[in-house]
């Protein structure tokens, strides 16, 4: 079955957490002692209806203070597709929480209080969303039940957010929901209160939309991150050596001919192997093990790709968009680990080219560090060749990590945007 990631961003009291709530309820995705548990809740905090937020707000804070601090995790499945959600905080001090939650989803879905209208964290989760590489934005207007279902009203959100879109420079497919999560208008079910809107509920959006972007399209370069070689030293496999991954882009078939980077040798796929089944070709996402005809010295980290289609680069310093994440603020010239998908390396930051202030989109130069929650473009400098994309091109191999080498946390994440050799 079909799975899609999304995550849900917007500001203070938009109504995420309940909306995510009302999903689960309304498809019958919670078990009774669940919701038991929710109604006591809901009960001791004098609430007087069922708070659906506390199906997601786990943490005793974040119930308490009603606000959404951790990125939660949910899973639940319809009978045409398997959802994981991830509900991300809207405070402008959790920006690194909405950075991870978002980081691998194939949707976000922002809302906007009707009340409100696009306010400034609006254009921060959605210049994230932007930067972050996500395929389709669903802009939910939330609360329409406070507004009497005004058609004008969504109307003319809708205007002020694709204005603001354009000048964000968001590439995503955009959809524009009027929903009322409190009550479920538009949410699993068409709403009976907004018949001038035809475009159908949410639900029918997430069991419909295209994850092609997800698929191992042969017109995608091949990329194959090896994560580890398979050497047993056996007398039933004497000279059997595999190297196992998963593939990050493109189709890989028996007889292709591929590259090993950063050494650039080149030969033919022998054999495909999953488990012990052997296949005549894989796709992305697909994890499998790759057997090639000729001897090379191949080992975790390396990286096969065709050996025509476009290359990745083999690089020392690159250009990346990077979110600090740690308290400890980011320092020029000290030493972190970097680490791709399967490699790492040692690396410093040369220089901060400049700072976004992501309330205003405006470029902030003449910065020497990074405090927690910034994001910047920064330029860096690694001690050993890295094999990299730009995240544009391959949201898995340009992506990277900034672990500090004293205490193994990692620190910071960056988005490859460009790369000098």
């Amino acid at each position: 079955m079909e799975l899609l990631r999304f995550t849900t961003a917007g500001s203070v009291d938009d109504g995420k957490s309940t909306l995510i709530g009302r999903l689960l309820y309304d498809s019958k995705s919670i078990f009774e002692d669940q919701l038991e548990a929710v109604e006591q809740a809901s009960r001791s905090r004098g609430n007087e209806e069922v708070n659906l937020a506390l199906l997601t707000d786990g943490l005793r804070a974040e119930r308490e203070q009603g606000i959404t601090i951790d990125v939660a995790y949910r899973y639940f499945a319809t009978p045409k597709r398997k959802f994981i959600i991830a509900d991300t905080p809207g405070h402008i001090q959790y920006t690194r929480n909405m950075v991870t939650g978002a980081s691998t989803a194939d949707l976000a879905i922002i809302l906007i209080d009707a009340r409100n209208g696009v306010v400034e964290q609006t254009v921060r989760h959605s210049y994230i969303a932007s930067l972050l590489g996500i395929p389709f934005i669903t802009v939910c207007i939330n609360k329409m039940d406070l507004v009497d279902f005004s058609e004008q009203v969504f109307t003319d959100i809708r205007q002020h957010y694709e204005e603001m879109a354009t000048k964000i420079g968001i590439r995503a497919s955009l959809l524009f929901i009027p929903i009322s999560a409190k009550y479920g208008d538009n949410v699993v079910e068409d709403s009976q209160n907004m018949p001038w809107y035809t475009g159908g509920p949410l639900m029918h959006l997430l069991e419909t939309v295209s994850i092609e972007h997800k698929m191992g399209d042969e017109a995608q370069p091949l990329r194959f991150p090896v994560q580890y070689v398979i050497r047993p030293i056996s007398d039933k496999f004497p000279d059997y050596r595999a190297y196992a991954g998963r593939l990050s882009g493109g189709v890989l078939r028996k007889g292709d001919t591929v590259r090993v980077l950063p050494s650039g040798l080149t030969s033919t796929v022998k054999a495909i192997m999953q488990a012990d089944k052997e296949l005549e070709m894989a796709h992305t996402p697909e994890s499998v093990s790759v057997l090639l005809e000729d001897d090379i010295d191949i080992s975790r980290g390396d990286m096969l790709v065709s050996a025509e289609r476009p290359q990745p680069e083999v690089t020392q310093q690159l250009k990346m968009h990077c979110c600090w994440f740690n308290e400890t603020e980011m320092q020029l010239r000290k030493r972190y680990i970097l680490r791709t998908a399967v490699s790492e390396t040692v690396a410093m930051v040369q220089s901060v080219d400049y700072k976004v202030d992501v309330s205003t989109l405006e470029h902030v130069e003449g910065v020497t560090s990074l405090k927690m929650n910034d994001i910047a473009c920064i330029t860096v400098k690694t001690a050993n060749p890295i094999v990299v994309d730009s995240y544009d091109e391959n949201r898995v191999t340009g992506s990277v990590i900034f672990i500090d080498p004293d205490s193994f946390e990692t620190v910071g994440a960056g988005m490859v945007a460009m790369y000098n050799s």
